[in-house]
């Protein structure tokens, strides 16, 4: 034992020195537990005093590991016995590999343990006794398979040879099938003769390659059996018969007869179909093995084949039996079974929708397989359809064409429904159906969706923005329904605006190459042009209405006060006496824009003393809030803020100087200042009188627009845009639109009209009334708003 350790850990040395960080060991199966494997500290150069601080250990996920690792002197155990043949089944090879670790610092070594075969197993036969039946007739060099022995042990240890006990009449054959191992054959080698010996028992051994070796046994019992050597002879009975095809199943056709002159069960006939017949034969006709009847099995079909010779076999029930043939003739018998057969030999794929009246279609082929009267066949077309068929000059063909004319756009394709009937009786018909696709010719010009098209723009739109899109549509299809996009110029009014736009051919969107400006236009209209690309090509032109909607771009412009300078400024002089509420004067503005964008709202930016003066935030007027004292200032600085309402509001300042004089001074100085500013005042008088004509004749196109609004009734109620006058001062705009069965107007707050506020509406949203009201209802309602 000390010697194989020996020679162990000097073969471990070595394979350490080649391949620095692996260990290599072998051990033999079957050993006893505790055998010592190899040192791996020691020959891995470890310290072994470190070990078990290191916590040397094997890593292994197997709940009953074949191998244990001394954590003290690191010497490598065999844990329990090892049977090679359990571990490493039907392997040449049988390797282990074990992975050690060491800890402070981490270390990872592995070890590879051969587990070498030792001869402990006997070649076993898969059956005790091997029993065989052969007959006196067979010839020397018959060839009779064996099972082989089996030996879980490997190599040279499995099974090597096999011994066949000294005979006469029988020998040994051994081949090598590699993987498989070596297969035995027993060969009968002399002829064999019942009368003499009529039972033989052989004795095969089988020897494996171990020193020294074991081996198998396993009895071989030969039974020699007689021969039969009178076959089976047919009566001389006729051999042809008719069938009619489709008899029902189990129909007899003949029934065959055969005698034997053996006795006992060489002598018993037994009926079947030779090797001869083939499979299609055997799926329709069967013969009673005992009787010699032979049936209808399958489906006779005269059309598939009219005749079948059949080979009938008779043999014995001899132990070696004989056999004897005949063959019987069946012919078939034709019936009206099988409907006409459609064959479409040619057909368009498609067919102008112009085709005339005539035009060729399809080429049609009828066929029956049956014959005589059954096989006439006549065909026609079932379906209410602009075809016909029309017999050719060939037998049984037709053709099939157009009777009317054809409207792809009605009806893109047909499905033909045709039907041929033969003369049998009862007659058959089958159907076939076909389709016919009509092909497209451009008979159909673009038509828009919309006519005319009407859209809504904010102005200051992004240059070359998509803006909007039409859309046309073509019954037609593919290049004739392609469409392309264009506007029409004339050089009228309003082509100059559109020469400012741009229309995408391909999709219809409308882009324009600059901003349009509310207070310059705010409308105009176009047209667009659709074309499809058909050879010739066919167009059609729609309107569309543009409609400019405002945005806040413009700022508050102040009318007074403005000095002469026409700068925002102004002063106003008031007796000292004035009581509380005293006005002071009126800032006016006034916004191009309108809606919300033109409602201007005041506050006070600077002021000199809260506490004396105070600015109404809807009109702009400035009022003493106190008499004056003795203490206040004789001059005041007033700024006053105007801003509009939009989203991003825009303003403006007006400064307003106050002097306070005594009441004297200012009785004498209105009347000098009356004189002296005649020419400030007509310029302030000019602007008022164009901004109240201005008014005036908005207020006229609004009455104008109402009354239209009334007398429409149209459902479909765009929002327009009139323009009001402020009654306390301020220039402003209103808007009028339409939600369900109410009409709204955006007024400033404070505008009282006698209407009725909507609730969750805006404060300054006020309901007009219904158009459907009776036009002297409406002019009420216009005179209340204006007189308010």
């Amino acid at each position: 034992m000390l010697a194989r350790r020996g020679v162990r850990c000097l073969v471990a040395a070595l394979l350490w020195s080649a391949a620095a960080a692996q260990l290599r060991y072998s051990v033999s199966e079957e050993v006893t537990e505790g055998t010592v494997v190899g040192n791996i500290a020691k020959d891995l150069g470890i310290d072994r005093n470190t070990l078990k601080q290191r916590k040397y250990r094997i890593v292994s996920s197997a709940a009953e590991p074949l191998f244990h690792l001394n954590p003290t002197d690191g010497i490598l155990y065999v844990s329990r016995k090892i049977d090679r043949e359990e571990v490493c089944e039907r392997s040449s090879s049988c390797l282990m590999n074990l992975k050690t670790v060491l800890e402070n610092p981490l270390e990872v070594h592995y070890v590879v343990v051969e587990v070498t075969d030792i001869n402990d197993h006997s070649p076993v036969f898969p059956e005790e006794e091997i029993s065989l039946e052969i007959f006196e007739s067979v010839l020397p060099g018959m060839r009779i398979p064996l099972k082989p022995a089996r030996d879980p042990d490997s190599g040279s240890l499995s099974v090597q040879q096999y011994r066949l006990s000294s005979n006469d009449h029988f020998r040994l054959e051994v081949k090598d099938k590699g993987d498989d191992g070596k297969i035995p054959t027993l060969i009968v080698q002399k002829q064999l003769d019942r009368e003499i010996t009529g039972f033989y028992t052989l004795l095969l051994t089988a020897t494996d390659g171990g020193k020294p070796p074991r081996s198998g046994n396993i009895n071989i019992k030969v039974n020699v059996l007689d021969v039969n050597d009178s076959p089976p002879v047919f009566g001389k009975d006729v051999n042809t018969v008719t069938l009619e095809e489709n008899c029902p199943v189990g129909t007899l056709v003949i029934q065959v007869n055969a005698s034997d002159s053996d006795e006992g069960a060489n002598g018993e006939v037994v009926y079947s179909f030779s090797n001869s017949v083939g499979y299609k034969i055997l799926k329709l006709f069967d013969i009673n093995e005992l009787s010699g009847e032979i049936t209808v099995k399958g489906v006779i079909d005269y059309e598939e084949k009219d005749a079948y010779e059949i080979e009938i076999e008779a043999s014995d029930k001899g132990l070696a039996p004989l056999a004897t043939q005949k063959n019987v003739m069946i012919k078939i018998i034709d019936v009206n079974d099988n409907a006409p057969e459609i064959e479409v030999t040619s057909l368009s794929s498609s067919i102008s929708e112009d085709a005339r009246p005539g035009t060729t279609v399809a080429l049609i082929s009828v066929n029956d397989l049956d014959s005589g009267l059954n096989g006439k066949v006549v065909c026609s077309i079932s379906d209410d359809v602009p075809f016909t068929l029309t017999p050719s000059v060939q037998e049984k063909t037709y053709a099939l064409v157009t009777k009317t004319n054809l409207d792809r756009e009605k009806q893109r394709d047909y499905s033909i429904t045709l039907v041929a009937t033969d003369s049998g009786k009862p007659p058959l018909s089958s159907e076939k159906i076909i389709s016919v696709l009509v092909s497209d010719v451009n008979d159909n010009k673009p038509e828009f969706l919309q006519s005319p098209y009407t859209f809504y723009v904010s102005e200051g739109n992004s240059p070359g923005a998509s803006l909007f899109s039409v859309k046309a549509s073509d019954q037609d299809e593919h290049d004739n329904a392609l469409i392309s996009y264009h506007i029409l110029r004339d050089g009228s009014k309003d082509n100059k605006i559109s020469s400012f736009l741009n229309i995408n051919s391909e999709d219809g969107h409308i882009s324009a190459l600059k901003s349009f400006d509310f207070e310059t236009v705010k409308s105009f209209q176009f047209q667009v042009v659709a074309t499809d690309s058909g050879s010739p090509s066919l167009s059609s032109n729609v309107t569309v209405n543009v409609f400019i909607l405002d945005q806040n771009d413009n700022p508050p412009v102040i009318l007074y006060p403005v000095n002469s300078n026409s700068s925002a400024e102004g002063v106003e002089e008031i007796p000292r006496n004035v009581n509380a509420g005293h006005l002071v004067t009126k800032v006016r503005a006034y916004d191009a824009d309108v809606g919300y964008n033109g409602w201007l709202l005041f506050s006070l930016q600077q002021v000199s003393d809260h506490s004396l003066f105070g600015l109404d935030r809807y009109t702009g007027q400035i009022r003493t809030l106190r008499s004056f004292t003795e203490t206040d200032e004789a001059e005041h600085k007033l700024v006053v803020l105007v801003k509009d309402n939009g989203n991003v509001s825009l303003s403006a300042t007006a400064t307003v100087l106050v002097k306070v004089v005594e009441p004297k001074e200012a009785f004498a100085a209105s009347d000098v200042k009356s004189s002296a500013k005649v020419d400030e005042d007509t310029d302030v008088t000019f602007y008022l009188m164009i901004t109240l004509g201005s008014v005036s004749v908005l207020f006229i196109i609004s009455i104008i627009v109402l009354i239209a609004m009334q007398c429409s009734k149209s459902p479909d109620y765009t929002s327009k845009y009139l323009q009001e006058t402020n009654y306390d001062g301020t220039l402003c705009h209103s808007i009028q639109y339409r939600s369900g069965d109410k009409r709204y107007m955006l007024v400033g707050p404070r505008m009282s009209i006698g209407s009725t506020i909507v609730p969750s509406s805006h404060a300054n949203t006020l309901v007009l009334p219904d158009r459907r009201r009776p036009s002297e209802e409406v002019w009420n309602h216009l005179y209340d708003v204006v007189h308010e």
